[in-house]
């Protein structure tokens, strides 16, 4: 789709996470909201745009471009066959992306059939410090890279109220800390060093109020020989005024020097074999979610539709986070390293 029209963007959902994306499509002078949908109307009127308890009737009614469905799980695979055959070809969908495997593969050829693009609405490799580290990974600032850590710190995890002040359903998910969190760093992972072809996982669960993980350490390796480490514990804390901005602290290491995130989202290069270091991008000033990550999701999506630019985190691609997350639970029950073209 090209042209001087403006895309009509419509939401489905309107709980904690979907002010982020209105906020940002409300910030596009190429993008027309036309509309917000959610079972719960009151919740779908609060957003202060055209509101609609029904998606179908939304979508005869506002004729969006683009549908952004920013629900779970369960009732995403419905409003992707919904947005379909009301004859939609831009579907973004938020993650965790369907039920499973199988439902994703289905919803994904549905959307190939109808020749539509189906998006994961996958935004933490949006964040500014990691484009800025891929930036210097390109221009070989640390040499060949070794390996890379990441130390997942919310603080967010202790006692009987966990996760209830901001999305409750956190306490019930049978699968938590890698199917609701560490996914995000499985493609950051990926997005940095390629595709992982073998994963090693030991998970465990410290808060008995919830149901699912909340604790881990996960060994990633990659193509290059490289390895990556995601070392999560959402009880605990880092050093930041704000720990939802990074959820934590990372190290990129390599022969010639080594690329650092701190909790307020600036990157520092420090040289290999001196002390100092000098920073590569300063600390985040944006008040909302992950340095605007959503909006850089959503403004890269956009630019794809009315420019033609490559799209990152379609469907199809985002399998391989899906295999990989897989891959992980199955290491953590057998106790033993999985290879990926192992995992179906």
């Amino acid at each position: 789709m090209t042209g001087a029209r403006a895309l009509r963007v419509a939401g489905l959902g309107a709980g904690y996470f979907s002010q982020f994306h209105y906020d940002s499509w409300a910030r596009m002078p190429r993008v027309d909201l036309v509309g917000a949908c959610d079972l719960d109307i009151a919740l779908a009127r609060a957003t202060g745009l055209p509101a609609h308890d029904d998606l179908g009737r939304m979508l005869r009614a506002t004729a969006p471009d683009l549908l952004d469905i920013i629900v779970p799980p369960d009732a995403q695979a419905t409003a992707i066959r919904t947005a379909l055959d009301a004859g939609l070809k831009w579907i973004i969908c938020q993650k965790p992306f369907c039920r499973d495997i199988p439902e994703a593969r289905t919803m994904i050829h549905a959307a190939q059939d109808a020749g539509a693009t189906l998006i994961v609405h996958e935004n933490f490799r949006f964040q500014p410090w990691y484009r800025r580290i891929k930036r210097a990974l390109a221009q070989d600032a640390i040499g060949d890279v070794h390996q890379m850590s990441f130390r997942l710190r919310p603080g967010d995890g202790q006692g009987v109220d966990a996760y209830l002040s901001r999305q409750p359903y956190f306490q019930t998910m049978p699968r938590f800390l890698v199917h609701e969190t560490a996914v995000h760093w499985v493609d950051t992972f990926r997005y940095l060093l390629g595709d992982p072809i073998s994963v090693y996982a030991d998970l465990r669960r410290l808060n008995p109020a919830i149901a699912g993980e909340d604790a881990g350490h996960i060994l990633f390796e990659h193509p290059g020989g490289q390895r990556s480490f995601f070392d999560g514990n959402r009880h605990l804390d880092h050093a930041t005024d704000n720990p939802r901005r990074t959820m934590g602290e990372a190290l990129v290491e390599g022969t010639q020097g080594t690329l650092s995130l701190a909790g307020d989202g600036a990157v520092y290069l420090r040289s290999f074999g001196e002390r100092s270091q000098r920073i590569l991008l300063g600390a985040d000033t944006h008040t909302g979610f992950g340095g605007d990550c959503v909006h850089a999701l959503q403004s890269h999506v956009v630019a794809g539709i009315l420019d033609g630019a490559p799209i990152e985190n379609t469907a199809q691609d985002y399998l391989t986070v899906m295999r990989v997350e897989a891959a992980i639970y199955a290491s953590a029950a057998s106790g033993t390293r999985q290879t990926l073209s192992d995992t179906p």
